[in-house]
């Protein structure tokens, strides 16, 4: 029996050599722009603390963009984490569901890889991917600019973030893997 599948980077040696497992959680941002590494800190918090599960596979895409289409293929559901601009006060937490996503494309990109996340998913439902289930959880960022760190309304509003996380990936492997739970 696969035990847990560590995060993977893009390009990384063993990332071919996995099966598709049929969820995805996946990290986007850059950690050398402020708070545009939130998703990265969300996904290696999230990968730590869940215990080993052969349905799920951890990815940390940076700011792959269109890179990152091959991992959205053969997927049940897919997690998000991101640092989301919405125009909203620094630190508040987004849960957007599938078509929220797909709206907000149009949308002017204010992170670092925004487009491209959504160019992203808009290339691989093109190519005719789909997906039962696609959430994302991000934070609210307040900057956004060369620096390595969080700023405090983001680095506050971590916990509740990964908290909202961990209910989407639990109700995700309760769903679309039978017999298997948390």
């Amino acid at each position: 029996m696969k035990t847990a599948i560590s995060i993977t980077t893009t390009g990384s040696a063993n990332s071919a050599e996995v099966a598709t497992a049929p969820i995805l959680v996946l990290g986007l941002g850059n950690q050398l722009l402020g708070d545009d590494g939130a998703g990265l800190r969300m996904l290696e918090a999230l990968a730590e603390e869940f215990p080993p599960h052969e349905a799920v596979e951890f990815i940390d895409g940076g700011t792959q963009g269109l890179a990152l289409t091959g991992y959205l293929a053969d997927r049940q559901a897919i997690l998000v984490l991101d640092a989301m601009a919405l125009s909203q006060p620094p630190g508040t937490v987004h849960i957007l569901w599938g078509d929220e996503l797909w709206r907000i494309r149009a949308q002017r990109s204010s992170t670092a890889h925004e487009g491209n996340a959504l160019e992203l998913f808009a290339t691989a439902r093109m190519l005719g991917y789909d997906w039962a289930e696609v959430a994302a959880v991000g934070i609210e960022p307040k900057n956004i600019r060369t620096g390595i760190g969080l700023s405090a309304e983001v680095e506050t509003a971590l916990d509740d973030a990964l908290l909202k996380a961990r209910k989407i990936l639990d109700d995700m492997i309760g769903t679309y893997v039978p017999g298997n739970s948390r």
